[in-house]
């Protein structure tokens, strides 16, 4: 028999390993209050894969082997609290790096059992989706854009178990575009924070740059030609053997940003009719997460979108945008108050759209296929 089963606050202990990041924190619910952040770390592995251009999964799995212990003590000392004082364990399930996945869930259910705790099994992409419940208390449902390395779509958030996809990537995600364009133009990974502090110091008009599917009455988006076109430019000024300028590489930086900001604030827009109809009335809240969220002129363009239409904006604190374990934590709270307990049958999936409905998206980034 599970303790504290029944107690009406809540305090999770959530573990995340779908990337590159382990994580883990620990938040605190209690009715008729704020959820509380306890503690939330993470442990990066950007040195182990700067030299392969890109997440070596191999290389990710084990050292989220090594660290999963080390990340889970740190998380429970700084919450001030022991495993005793945990009423359940949350953890990524997938969508992700499989080995990634694994590592986390074998190594959760290894901590429920030995410490009689349920399991709480999590949606990655849930994590994200939900965290606007966790920073602002939003009410359902609202429109969210899941922006990240692997995943972009616009979804109706009803409920911590239902969500309608509105449309999404059917190439790579933007942030999976930003990585390539680092890799291209020798910035370091991870690409989206390289490309954004050198488009600050470029020419967003520079280069004319394709905006795929900007003119489609739908939520769904392109990025990989606009991918090749950056490349492309770039043969054609190195075609003399010349090795790219500083200026030319921070115009290309700005122009390839702005592409993206320009497609997803036009995508955007369309969302917010496409919400009507599937809802019946106008969305009266907005909300971006994922890695991508956390640039700057993607959030500015959007907020400003908002306030014209006189919806809510909601951004996260940066740290929650990129992958943590308090979002999973968070995820797993609304789960479990549903009564949604996890056996130690739940296995790993590479691959879990929130979408349990529509057809799967066209396409495959690095946590799967799109959702």
């Amino acid at each position: 028999m599970y303790r504290n089963i029944n107690k009406s606050a809540i305090t999770m202990l959530g573990i995340e390993s779908s990337c590159d990041d382990t994580a883990a924190a620990v938040v605190r619910y209690e009715p008729n209050n704020e959820p509380l952040i306890l503690s939330n770390e993470v442990s990066g592995q950007n040195e182990l894969h700067q030299n392969f251009g890109g997440i070596v999964p191999e290389i990710a799995a084990r050292a989220h082997v090594e660290k999963l212990d080390l990340v889970t003590k740190s998380a429970l000392e700084h919450s001030l609290l022991t495993l005793s004082d945990i009423d359940a364990i949350s953890v990524t399930s997938g969508p992700g790096l499989i080995g990634g996945v694994l590592s986390g869930l074998m190594f959760a259910k290894g901590l429920a059992v030995g410490a009689n705790l349920p399991l709480v099994s999590v949606n990655h992409l849930a994590g994200h989706a939900l965290t606007p419940r966790l920073t602002d208390n939003m009410n359902f449902p609202y429109l969210m854009l899941l922006i990240s390395g692997g995943h972009c779509q616009f979804l109706v958030v009803k409920n911590a178990e239902e969500f309608v996809r509105l449309g999404g990537t059917i190439d790579d995600a933007p942030g999976e575009a930003f990585d390539k364009i680092a890799k291209l133009l020798d910035l370091k990974q991870p690409g989206g924070p390289s490309i954004e502090k050198e488009a600050k110091l470029g020419n967003p008009l520079a280069f004319s740059l394709p905006r795929p599917l900007i003119d489609r009455p739908d939520c769904d988006l392109s990025f990989s030609g606009l991918k090749t076109a950056v490349l492309r430019l770039k043969e054609k000024m190195e075609f003399d053997g010349q090795p790219l300028s500083t200026i030319s590489r921070r115009d290309l930086c700005a122009s390839f940003q702005r592409a993206i900001s320009d497609v997803l604030l036009k995508k955007t827009e369309i969302a917010f009719h496409s919400f009507v109809k599937h809802t019946g009335s106008k969305a009266k809240s907005f909300s971006i997460a994922g890695g991508v969220a956390a640039n700057l002129e993607i959030r500015s363009k959007l907020e400003n979108l908002c306030k014209s239409q006189k919806v809510i904006f909601n951004a996260p604190p940066l740290n929650l945008c990129t992958d943590n374990a308090a979002i999973i934590a968070w995820a797993g709270i609304e789960l479990y108050k549903l009564g949604k307990i996890a056996d130690m049958s739940v296995g790993a999936r590479p691959r879990w759209p929130l979408d349990q409905i529509s057809s799967p998206m066209l396409g495959s980034g690095k946590k799967g296929a799109k959702a």
